[in-house]
């Protein structure tokens, strides 16, 4: 059955009939908005949207696929704000002859990430487009923390990582190839696996900056770095490379440096911490902050791509 023959209500009615509300929600889809609960009083709030045959294909992803990242882009920069997901909003565009299943299932696959932090759906819009297009706004709780900005490096300061680096652009150069092995590496690309719990933890243990690496690690630091008026250094011996990237990376003429510093996807949290605080359990020091400007690599320039430019 097409969207077109289900119609709008009656996709909607079928997706809001899949749903759990979370624990913040208050009153989910069906009326004129949701409403949310924020103990903290504060509410952080990030959007991002998806495109076909911009952000992914359905001939290399299930719908669930799409929807697991859809989701992960969004609750990942609220992580990356020390605070925790609780509610998403999706928007979805939709050619009216795609396939009813086919929503059912991106629908299964956004509630099935967000369940992962305790947030889930509790809402959106919907449209005819002839470009399949996902729009998610996530929403997050503080919990009395104060918010993790881009801002707040300072020279000395450590960079540390909490998650996975070049897994994802790994993956999305052999699916651009015409491979679908390493499996590893293409399933990292369909859906990455977001450190969403040490966002807080980083907050707790006094991070003095923070962002989710969405674009590519060079790049997402050199947001820091210019939000923070400093330079930063990342120290490339930090980065062992995996055995499989490593085999496919030499198979494909791949530096793996350049998916590791400058792929994007992974959803891995950059942080800075003042110098002597002990790094919380599942972050990893990668370099330091310094007094000038910019993003250097062993103190030398990355003359490779840095990360991803929707208009490059």
């Amino acid at each position: 059955m097409s969207i077109a023959e289900t119609g709008e209500f009656g996709l909607i009615a079928r997706i809001v009939a899949r749903l759990e509300p979370g624990p913040a929600t208050l009153l989910g889809p069906g009326d004129d908005g949701a409403v949310v609960a924020a103990p903290d009083g504060r509410v952080v709030a990030s959007t991002d949207v998806l495109v076909e045959g911009r952000h992914f294909r359905r001939d290399w992803s299930s719908a669930a696929d799409v929807g697991h990242r859809a989701a992960a882009a969004n609750l990942a920069d609220i992580a990356a704000m020390g605070a925790v997901p609780t509610a998403l909003l999706v928007a979805l565009c939709v050619p009216p002859d795609l396939g009813v299943a086919w929503a059912e299932e991106l629908s299964d696959g956004l509630s099935a990430e967000a369940a992962q932090v305790g947030a889930s759906i509790v809402g959106g819009d919907m449209s005819a487009s002839p470009t399949l297009t996902i729009a998610v706004t996530a929403l997050g709780d503080l919990q009395g923390q104060t918010p993790v900005v881009r801002g707040g490096a300072q020279p000395g300061d450590v960079i540390a990582v909490a998650g996975r680096l070049g897994y994802a652009a790994a993956g999305y150069t052999v699916l651009s190839r015409g491979f679908r092995t390493p499996k590893m590496l293409v399933e990292a690309y369909r859906r990455p696996q977001v450190p969403y719990e040490q966002g807080p933890v980083a907050a707790r243990q006094g991070a003095t900056s923070m962002i989710d690496v969405s674009d590519g690690l060079l790049q997402d630091l050199g947001h820091i770095a210019t939000a923070s008026v400093v330079g930063i250094d990342v120290h490339s011996d930090a980065f062992p490379v995996p055995d499989q990237m490593r085999d496919a990376a030499a198979a494909l003429g791949v530096d793996p440096y350049q998916w590791i510093l400058a792929g994007g996807d992974d959803h891995a949290l950059a942080a800075t911490f003042p110098p002597g605080v002990p790094l919380p359990p599942g972050w990893s020091p990668i370099g330091a902050v310094h007094e000038g400007t910019g993003v250097t690599v062993d103190r030398k320039v990355w003359t490779g791509v840095k990360g991803w430019d929707h208009f490059r």
